[in-house]
């Protein structure tokens, strides 16, 4: 990120987040993108920051060693590779077929009997008495409606095999629930014509729809709810983070979840010791995190970011000796930013009621301390 990047990210985030996705309503599709189109600064303010999805070409994938050593001469998954590299790993595998609590129930087997499976069910002319079933980010059929963990940024890159993916834009999602708040489980099932189960559906815009082919990579920003169907035999890498872009969706996400786990045990409130403490547990029960563990996240956010720019602004070379690749590939103006969206962050956790009835012994440092401490480097900055 240059010096100029920096400047117009700190403006965009000056009032309440801007983004608007009434063109995707009517139909926009996602740019398609080539090696030397844009810089990582032109990719950041034309989609990271308005929160824009787009694909990649096959050119950035196309020294991969996973697309060398993983795919047959025919572009057909090899089997054998995978077998003896990685058969004894084990893997989480769901079963597509069956619906528990609108997810997919799993569980681990090693990879070898999932790839046995997988060559049976594919000479068996795509059935199997053990239903469809896939393994976690190596889908074999399908993923059900949804978006991605904490609301963070996602990339999937093909390895091999194609896939269909619907996409919509933050907000459709709410015309795709039942009467009772569920999300659908098929964002193309018949049942969503009935109005008397969800009523706003006819309110839903059209999903945008793109055929991702072999080597090319999609971008789905946060909260862009999904669904994707394997074409073939797909392999597919995926990575989720977060960024200064995104953090704050994060903590709306967290408060969401948490707004409902107090009201399904609302009833319990008068008269359960520790009704609160008792939230926090099972808001990690739910999504993986509670409100003490996203603090620690941003604490070593915020140290790591703040020691890096203390690192560079000695010696820039220093940065690499010092600190992994990723830390020092960031540059000063993307830790400044980061920074900047973790004091915005952390200044609305301060102002809420929730996060001020945790125990202040489980933060270290406190956190008034900490955005102190942010507030000096950021301030520092500017001088």
């Amino acid at each position: 990120m240059n010096e100029e990047t920096l400047r117009s990210a700190l403006v965009f985030f000056q009032s309440d987040r801007p983004s608007s996705y009434e063109e995707f309503h009517k139909g926009r599709k996602l740019d398609y993108l080539r090696k030397g189109d844009l810089t990582y600064s032109e990719f950041f303010r034309d989609f990271l920051l308005p929160n824009y999805p787009c694909i990649l070409s096959p050119e950035f994938t196309e020294s991969w060693r996973s697309r060398q050593r993983w795919v047959r001469g025919d572009g057909k998954p090899d089997f054998e590779h995978l077998l003896k590299n990685f058969g004894d790993f084990t893997v989480p595998v769901a079963n597509c077929d069956v619906k528990e609590y609108n997810a997919n129930p799993k569980h681990n087997i090693p990879l070898r009997d999932y790839l046995s499976y997988w060559s049976e069910h594919r000479e068996s002319g795509y059935s199997s008495p053990k239903g469809c079933l896939y393994m976690k980010d190596w889908h074999m059929h399908r993923t059900p409606f949804h978006a991605d963990v904490f609301r963070s940024y996602s990339w999937s890159a093909n390895v091999c095999g194609r896939k269909k993916w619907l996409l919509f834009p933050p907000g459709q999602e709410e015309h795709l629930k039942d009467r009772s708040g569920n999300l659908v489980y098929d964002a193309q099932s018949p049942n969503l014509q009935d109005r008397n189960h969800y009523p706003n559906y006819s309110q839903c815009c059209q999903p945008i729809e793109v055929v991702q082919e072999v080597g090319e990579v999609i971008f789905v920003p946060s909260s862009w709810h999904h669904q994707v169907y394997n074409l073939e035999d797909t392999i597919s890498i995926n990575h989720n983070w977060l960024n200064g872009c995104n953090i704050d969706i994060m903590w709306q996400f967290l408060q969401g979840e948490l707004t409902a786990v107090q009201e399904e045990i609302g009833e319990w409130k008068n008269c359960m010791e520790g009704w609160h403490q008792h939230c926090q547990l099972l808001l990690k029960s739910c999504t993986g995190i509670n409100y003490c563990e996203f603090y620690t996240f941003l604490k070593i956010i915020a140290k790591n970011r703040i020691a890096a720019l203390e690192t560079t602004s000695g010696d820039s070379s220093a940065l690499h000796s010092t600190f992994p690749a990723e830390l020092s590939a960031l540059r000063p103006c993307h830790s400044m930013f980061d920074l900047h969206r973790t004091k915005a962050v952390l200044t609305l956790m301060l102002t809420n009621e929730d996060f001020r009835r945790l125990d202040a012994d489980l933060l270290n440092p406190h956190p008034e301390d900490l955005l102190h401490e942010i507030k000096e480097m950021t301030d520092s900055a500017l001088s």
